[in-house]
């Protein structure tokens, strides 16, 4: 008489639609049992009702999203809930929806924090460059150096030439940089 029930119940809550009764049924069974203390697995009704594990799972977790899954056995025993629930296709829409609005408005905070973080990046960066040591003369060394020239004739021709004759050194060494 519970499994009836709870199928009317499933049937009023749109469950039914576009779905074959053998999937209801079992999930319909099953807690049925589990209602009475009557202690059934799952693989026990699939065998019955004949349809996979992951169908009566579905079916469920459908029913699971009704309001007389929220019921106790005494209030449904009592109770006969008269409005509807929307079709399990429209409610995992509606979902979808809602996520898809979420992780917009998420997005959205997730750029200004950035944007946040960027600026006090860069007020970091600014006041670490004002807090390092001058150099002698009151320039800094990058201000008091001049910017590097490329050789014309080349890498091998002009610049490995050019720091063997100022440094004296081999053509592997590396250079030196000013930071």
């Amino acid at each position: 008489m519970t499994a009836l029930r709870l199928l009317q119940r499933m049937k009023r809550d749109w469950m039914h639609t576009g779905r074959r009764p053998s999937g209801l049924c079992g999930a319909a069974l099953l807690v049925a049992a589990r209602m009475h203390d009557f202690r059934r697995t799952v693989k026990e009704v699939i065998s019955v009702v004949k349809v996979c594990e992951s169908t009566l799972r579905k079916r469920l977790t459908e029913f699971e999203d009704t309001p007389t899954s929220q019921l106790t056995i005494d209030e449904f025993m009592k109770i006969d809930l008269e409005e509807e629930c929307d079709p399990p296709s429209y409610t995992a829409g509606q979902r979808k929806l809602r996520m898809k609005q979420l992780e917009q408005v998420l997005s959205k905070k997730l750029e200004e924090v950035e944007g946040e973080i960027s600026s006090y990046q860069d007020a970091i960066e600014i006041e670490l460059e004002n807090s390092r040591p001058k150099a002698k003369g009151g320039l800094r060394r990058s201000e008091s150096l001049p910017a590097p020239v490329p050789p014309t004739g080349g890498l091998s021709s002009g610049m490995t030439a050019l720091n063997v004759a100022e440094e004296g050194a081999s053509p592997c060494a590396p250079r030196r940089r000013w930071l």
